[in-house]
């Protein structure tokens, strides 16, 4: 166990409030900022992850996350705004 993989832990522990959000919010505004920080805090987590482990195919999954969570994100406030 090495620095990379405690704040890879760390992070995934951070996660848990973004959840709760996401799923228990009223707002849709407050789901959409919890859903991007989830995204955001998950692509650190698969660099840390790929760091930690010296595994390349990491980086690779943590670039693609980035782009798809981005588009996620578009989609959801397109969405979105039906609703609002």
């Amino acid at each position: 166990m090495n620095v990379y993989l405690l704040a890879a832990i760390a992070l995934l522990v951070s996660l848990l409030p973004c959840g709760w959000v996401c799923l228990r919010d009223p707002a849709p505004i407050n789901r959409l900022i919890a859903f991007e920080l989830a995204a955001v805090v998950d692509t650190l987590v698969f660099l840390l992850l790929a760091q930690g482990f010296g595994r390349d195919v990491y980086f690779d999954l943590a670039v693609a996350l980035a782009l798809l969570s981005l588009a996620g994100g578009l989609v959801f406030t397109h969405f979105m705004e039906r609703w609002v």
